[in-house]
């Protein structure tokens, strides 16, 4: 269970961008969080996934406080979670080749032995030819790079994904077809999913329930 309490959050204490947000997300569930640009979907989200500290308010992780942050967080806690973000240029390392951008996880933890299997695994799941990940970020298309920033987070088999606006630069096509790679994943694993984004007709359709904001950074059902 991924457990949210009272979390206030933001970049300045003066004026939070996220008051009092809770939110229960239970394994194999998906949440859709709607809202319009700047009200603080993604600071949450961010929260959520371990990167940003909130001011105030407990985040539990199967009932355990989280007491640390980014690097400082246990690495089984990181590790639980999977995070697809709203650009994948700015998520994305330059300089990294896709491929190299998919194993970017398991190198960092240890898991080398694993690349050779789950890259070229992930890759077909996502909908990248091998010749693609021979490129780098600059010679493929938004769509295409997303496609890895997806196999990325999913490399690790996270219990948690996390999807903050993923498809808002993207073509229907395309859309369709994370969103479905998404909802194969947690089918066959019982991840949980929070989908941050303002597209009401497709969180709607992708997620069981959503939660709507209703501005002054508090969430209304």
């Amino acid at each position: 269970m991924l457990e949210l309490r009272a979390i206030t959050a933001g970049y300045d204490r003066r004026a939070p961008v996220v008051r009092d947000f809770s939110l229960t997300l239970a394994p194999g569930e998906a949440i859709g969080l709607l809202g319009p640009s700047g009200c603080g979907k993604s600071t949450l989200a961010r929260v959520t996934a371990l990167l940003h500290r909130p001011y105030s308010g407990t985040l539990l992780l199967d009932g355990t406080p989280v007491r640390h942050w980014r690097h400082r967080a246990p690495r089984e806690q990181r590790t639980a979670f999977g995070v697809v973000f709203q650009q994948p240029r700015l998520s994305a390392d330059p300089r990294l080749r896709l491929g190299d951008l998919i194993a970017e996880p398991l190198r960092a933890t240890g898991r080398r032995e694993q690349i050779p299997e789950r890259v070229p695994e992930l890759a077909a799941t996502v909908g990248l030819t091998p010749d693609l990940l021979t490129r780098r970020p600059h010679e493929v298309s938004d769509g295409q790079l997303q496609r890895a920033c997806l196999a990325r987070a999913l490399v690790l088999r996270p219990r948690w994904l996390i999807c903050d606006e993923m498809t808002a630069m993207l073509d229907a096509s395309t859309t369709a077809a994370l969103v479905a790679v998404v909802e194969d994943y947690r089918a066959t694993t019982g991840a949980g999913l929070l989908a941050v984004g303002h597209d009401h007709t497709l969180l709607k359709r992708w997620c069981e329930r959503t939660v709507e904001w209703s501005g002054a950074g508090r969430p209304g059902s």
